[in-house]
């Protein structure tokens, strides 16, 4: 599933922003403006999932969930809230693409006669070097 897709569908009336003051250096403007955002949504109660994107979603993405089952971001790099809110919101959709996308099977395959032969090659010069580094008679 592609990042295009997943935001077509929307899951902004899902998500719930919440602003509190970030962390770090900064100087006035970090001990007095909220710019931290984080984005929570709730993956158990959304309306826009599958209950098999959801079981997908609880599975991938279990160290971003709490208890409550809720998908939590938190973006601070930002000076301004919308700043952070839009870099929170792209990470989101970013996040759910990768986790609902399915994993490429690997095709099974045999090394090719010629790979067989370089390597034993490799190997009995890497032989003789070593045979040529024997005592001096």
């Amino acid at each position: 599933m592609t990042t295009a897709e997943l935001i077509s569908r929307d899951f902004t009336n899902e998500m719930i922003f919440t602003a509190s003051r970030s962390s770090g250096a900064g100087g006035q403007n970090v001990n007095k403006v909220n710019t931290r955002m984080e984005l929570r949504f709730n993956i158990a109660t959304s309306v826009k999932l599958s209950e098999d994107e959801k079981a997908v979603l609880l599975d991938k993405l279990s160290g971003r969930i709490n208890a409550e089952q809720e998908f939590i971001i938190v973006s601070q790099t930002e000076r301004t809230q919308l700043g952070n809110k839009t870099k929170a919101t792209d990470r989101f959709y970013v996040l759910l693409a990768r986790a609902l996308t399915p994993r490429k099977l690997r095709k099974a395959t045999r090394p090719t006669r010629a790979s067989k032969e370089k390597r034993l090659g490799e190997k009995k010069i890497l032989s003789e070097k070593k045979q040529r580094r024997g005592t001096i008679e």
